[in-house]
């Protein structure tokens, strides 16, 4: 079933990228190239898709995304900030409108204290700004399992940042901007220059 869904969502995520001109990078740890493989499997895949990134170790994560050494180290590989972070990298390093990562423990090893197997922890960032993180702890149901509703997930969480606006972060920016110039004190000035006519003969 996953692997239907999974088909039926990456033919739906190509389609609708395309009808808006939007390209697409994937940033994997856990899933190993999976999503990325659920995009290219799609004959015509090449006019939204950019790159993959699998990035299984905390070396290639810094290394391929600029995952900071520190954000590994306070918060471990399976977390939200790391998951953020690799999102990001992807987005400015694939130079796309779309990425999303996943990191997460999908067993049968690897669980810790308060990260059991099957936690993944999911962001997608956007070229407009937009970033949303999921937490997803789907138990211990499988390796295979848990990559594959995985996979479900960030094909989901492109889907909605590719059904979003687009242009909405940069304008309030530009409105902002806009803004400051106005916000003077030529009212002083203009005062200024009319005080010295009155004193002379106040």
């Amino acid at each position: 079933m996953a692997g239907s869904d999974a088909r039926a969502l990456s033919r739906s995520l190509l389609d609708l990228c395309r009808m808006r001109k939007l390209t697409i990078a994937t940033a994997e740890s856990c899933t190993g190239g999976l999503v990325a493989g659920a995009l290219t499997d799609i004959p015509g895949s090449s006019d939204v898709i950019d790159r993959g990134f699998v990035t299984y170790s905390n070396d290639a994560k810094r290394a391929m995304l600029g995952v900071e050494a520190g954000t590994l180290a306070n918060f471990g590989a399976v977390s939200k900030e790391t998951a953020t972070a690799m999102a990001i990298g992807a987005l400015e390093r694939a130079g796309v409108d779309l990425a999303v990562a996943i990191t997460g423990i999908a067993g049968p090893g690897g669980a810790t204290p308060g990260k059991p197997v099957g936690l993944v922890h999911f962001a997608a960032a956007a070229r407009d700004g937009r970033i949303i993180h999921r937490e997803h702890r789907f138990g211990a149901i499988g390796r295979t399992a848990v990559r594959q509703r995985s996979v479900v997930e960030a094909l989901r969480m492109l889907m909605d940042l590719a059904r979003g606006p687009q242009v909405t972060a940069k304008p309030q920016r530009a409105a902002a901007s806009r803004l400051r110039p106005r916000v003077t004190r030529s009212p002083r000035r203009h005062a200024a220059k009319r005080r010295p006519p009155r004193s002379p003969r106040g």
